[in-house]
């Protein structure tokens, strides 16, 4: 009966998103789980939850001009999704890059709906970007993109309406420059985004906090094998914030990592990526935003493997921190065969369903992002409560926030996907304990 239901559910959203592939993946990933489970529970049938869910509460679409350094004009795409306020005020990050369309955040505010409800914080879903690029330009033409991204975009947020944060492409320069302007054309200063710098209004662990997350949220599935990040071999793909902060937690628990990426390849380090390497790759993408091949010829023991992904090495965990689908099946076949005995996810949806099946079915410790990943987001409302406050927490008073909430959905994992065999599927576990906290709040407050 769920599986003729989820069929026609899918034909359903298909029909109305027929040109949106990530969108339509992300639907279809929770609906094989939420559709039984609303079977099963009465309270939730007849309601169209997930049919309500799905659908954007509003989508914002606009043009960017811009100048660049010779005076010449760009136009570039403006999207925000406001996915669900159910639980409180929208809030998910901006992404620039060329591949930014509506699929991709759609699948993105989506994703975040729930990812969002499992932090506990009342924070709704949303997300938002342009298919503008910021490699290759300078700081100047960077500020005058920002400038005229939120010259459109402060019409749509407010610390109470929707609250955006960074994401690929959108790091510290970013947000300051969107920030300072958003503080000009409303004349106030509020925590509209999240992401800021200390100076004016930011989090201390809010760079390290997805990372950071990623690790903790792998370190508690460790545990419930006995296992532990000591003495394990890690594999990690991207070399941005999250890849950058999942290395560096990884390694001050006793852990070697061996590989780092980005789009033109990988690095493979045999002999560990450690404190002063990891400062070269920090130097090298944050502030001179160079290639990873530049590692291997600093460190030329190490090998650049081009156009090449870092699933085929031998590792014990994989922490793909990158971006969606760059984990296939034949992937995940080489990461199982070479001994990975845990996946935790700190890019949103990094692995293809087929990837996710073969993890499930050799039943390894696979993590979803939206459970592994919440860290970020979960440190940016832990930004928006200070803000409120006017006071600025310690760090380690943040760092202990962090791990008090990884801990609680991790457990909320476990409570809603431990099978009867014992294997905990945390896909389940997460998309059901983020699904019953929107769809509660929204059977309260009605059909609007």
């Amino acid at each position: 009966m769920s599986e003729s239901k989820i069929v026609a559910f899918m034909e359903y959203v298909e029909a109305l998103n027929s040109n949106e592939p990530e969108f339509l993946q992300a639907v279809h990933e929770v609906a094989e789980v939420i559709i039984p489970f609303i079977e099963n529970n009465p309270k939730y049938q007849g309601k169209k939850l997930l049919e309500r869910m799905i659908e954007p509460e509003r989508t914002i679409m606009f043009r960017v001009p811009w100048m660049d350094d010779k005076g010449e004009i760009h136009v570039n795409r403006g999207i925000r999704v406001e996915m669900n306020s159910a639980i409180g005020p929208y809030k998910g990050g901006l992404r620039f890059h060329p591949t930014v369309n509506l699929s991709v955040l759609k699948f993105l505010g989506f994703e975040q709906v729930l990812k969002n409800s499992l932090t506990t914080l009342p924070m709704g879903g949303g997300k938002g970007g342009s298919n503008f690029n910021p490699k290759g330009k300078s700081d100047a033409e960077v500020m005058k993109f920002c400038q005229s991204f939120m010259g459109e975009l402060f019409r749509h947020i407010g610390a109470n309406t929707d609250i955006p944060a960074g994401d690929i492409g959108v790091g510290g320069r970013e947000i300051g420059y969107m920030f300072g302007m958003y503080k000009k054309l409303r004349n106030e200063f509020t925590g509209v985004l999240t992401g800021k710098g200390i100076a004016y209004g930011g989090s201390l662990m809010r760079p390290e906090a997805t990372g950071y997350g990623t690790v903790y949220f792998a370190q508690n599935m460790l545990n419930t094998r006995n296992y532990s990040f000591e003495g394990k071999t890690v594999l990690i793909s991207g070399s941005g914030n999250v890849a950058q902060y999942a290395a560096e937690k990884a390694t001050e628990l006793g852990a070697k990592v061996i590989t780092m990426s980005d789009s033109s390849g990988t690095i493979y380090d045999e002999d560990g990526i450690d404190e002063e390497k990891l400062a070269f790759i920090m130097d090298l993408k944050n502030v001179k935003r160079g290639r990873i091949e530049e590692y291997a010829k600093e460190y030329p023991k190490a090998k650049f493997l081009e156009n090449t992904r870092p699933w085929n090495i031998k590792g014990a965990i994989a922490l793909p921190c990158a971006t969606q689908n760059e984990l296939n099946e034949t992937d995940a076949k080489n990461l199982v065969s070479n001994g990975c005995i845990c996946v935790s996810e700190g890019a949103n949806m990094p692995s293809t369903p087929d990837a996710v099946a073969v993890f499930q079915k050799k039943k390894i410790l696979y993590a979803v992002g939206k459970a592994s990943n919440a860290g970020g987001v979960a440190v940016s409302g832990l930004e928006m409560s200070q803000n409120t406050l006017g006071y600025n927490w310690k760090r380690e008073e943040v760092d202990a926030k962090l791990r008090e909430i990884m801990d609680d959905i991790h457990a909320s994992c476990v409570k809603y996907g431990k099978e009867e065999d014992g294997y905990i599927d945390y896909s389940k576990g997460a998309n059901i304990a983020g699904f019953v906290k929107v769809a509660d709040a929204m059977l309260e407050q009605g059909i609007v």
